[in-house]
């Protein structure tokens, strides 16, 4: 198999990884015009305030190789140069929050993929209506902009408040926006496995 056939295999598998997890979210429905006008932007534009932190995150990403062969030559300046990217997060993080009120919301339990996201929410919502997304993921404050089509609604009779599960596919994304949401779900699988051994360990231990 070739190797850009096997990167392409890892994307795919990498879409399918599930997870539960509490994101900060709102969407609203977009018709199908407004969608192509925000679709058009959706590359081009930094779409403001909001997806700061990714934009920041990718940069990151792309000077980590050239800060790991600074850190075996120099590590006193791979230090400063690490605590800068540190200061300038912790400044993307404020930026964010004072620009936006979606940091005030609480936040709320999703099964989420790279490719898609079921969410309990207060409507129903018919199947094949389009939605604009804006998710914080946590604990990094990652802004990501996703729009995306109704695939599923149905009653959730256990939850009161929420009475309809919705589930969404992503139908458009930034790669930067995919990136960081790959990056979040792979982060959180580590967390969940790792505190599972750690349980089983002490278990094992009694």
């Amino acid at each position: 198999m070739a190797i850009e056939d096997q990167a392409g295999d890892q994307a795919d598998r990498r879409e399918f990884f599930r997870i539960d997890d509490s994101v900060q979210l709102s969407y609203r429905v977009v018709d199908s015009v407004e969608l192509s006008l925000r679709l058009e932007k959706l590359d081009s534009s930094v779409n403001g305030s909001f997806t700061v932190m990714t934009r920041l995150q990718a940069l990151s990403q792309h000077l980590s190789a050239s800060l790991h062969r600074i850190e075996q030559k120099d590590p006193d300046v791979a230090d400063y140069l690490k605590a800068l990217d540190k200061k300038v997060e912790l400044l993307g993080q404020t930026f964010l929050a004072d620009e936006i009120d979606l940091t005030e919301q609480p936040a709320k339990p999703v099964n989420l993929s790279a490719g898609g996201m079921s969410l309990c929410t207060t409507e129903s919502l018919e199947i094949g209506t389009q939605l604009e997304i804006k998710m914080l993921l946590l604990p990094s404050f990652t802004g990501v902009l996703i729009y995306g089509e109704v695939v599923g609604s149905e009653a959730a009779p256990d939850d009161a408040d929420f009475p309809w599960n919705l589930r969404v596919n992503f139908s458009h994304i930034r790669d930067a926006d995919r990136d960081a949401l790959i990056r979040h779900i792979l982060r959180r699988q580590a967390a969940v496995l790792r505190q599972q051994r750690e349980d089983r360990e002490l278990l094992e231990d009694e």
